[in-house]
């Protein structure tokens, strides 16, 4: 029997918590790392960075910079674009402030 082929996209596709979904506990425990909370005060300024930029500019390998990354998605705080091999990481800004308003202030002072 042929193995089913997984349909175009599929695997490819990032996940993301909805907005709803975001938690307040666990967004602080994610944050609570300081190498984590500078990724989120460099991306406060609005532009999408590669991974390959941040891991430069913490000088951390990247994959102790895929790690942080993934932990930052997976508690909604930032949002990742893939745009072929390369990946855009992005501050949720918009959706923290409209659950959490002033989150993002206090934390990027």
């Amino acid at each position: 029997m042929p193995a089913m082929a997984t349909p175009a996209g599929t695997r490819d596709k990032i996940q993301h918590p909805a907005t709803a979904a975001l938690d307040l506990a666990t967004i602080m425990r994610t944050l609570g790392d300081p190498v984590r909370l500078e990724i989120v005060r460099l991306l406060a300024d609005g532009r999408p960075r590669s991974c390959g930029e941040l891991s430069t500019a913490l000088a951390l390998p990247a994959s102790t910079g895929s790690y942080h990354l993934r932990l930052l998605r997976e508690a909604g705080i930032t949002r990742t674009r893939a745009d072929g091999t390369v990946r855009h990481i992005s501050l949720r800004r918009d959706d923290l402030e409209e659950r959490f308003p002033g989150l993002v202030g206090v934390l990027t002072q």
